[in-house]
């Protein structure tokens, strides 16, 4: 059976401050990825699950939220993944940058260890 969620924190490469809840036998890390002044691209792990593995079964509900009280950032995601087959979830998160502008801020949640990341 699964277990309940948990709570971890993270920052991310601007130093904003994130709280992450999690299902700790799905979720092996979180990535951040924002675009630089520069045009260039910048990727930094935001969380990384603590514990060495899963030790139940995930459910086959995936659910995972994400908040930054700094930017007024939160959004939960919730997947029904009845065959366990999911491996990564990308949300592209669009917020105001302070000058009249957006920006789009991109989570990646990863279960597993992946060649390209």
């Amino acid at each position: 059976m699964a277990r309940h969620n948990r709570d971890g924190r993270g920052v991310d490469q601007r130093g904003f401050e994130y709280g992450v809840s999690y299902q700790p036998d799905w979720l092996k890390r979180v990535k951040v990825t924002r675009q630089l002044e520069s045009g260039r691209q910048s990727t930094k792990t935001l969380f990384r699950n603590p514990a060495s593995g899963p030790e139940a079964k995930p459910g086959e509900r995936i659910r995972t939220r994400i908040a930054s009280d700094d930017q007024s950032l939160a959004f939960e995601i919730a997947l029904t993944d009845p065959q366990a087959a999911i491996t990564r979830v990308r949300i592209s998160y669009e917020r105001p940058n302070g000058n009249g502008r957006t920006e789009e801020v991109e989570f990646t949640l990863e279960s597993e260890d992946h060649p390209d990341g």
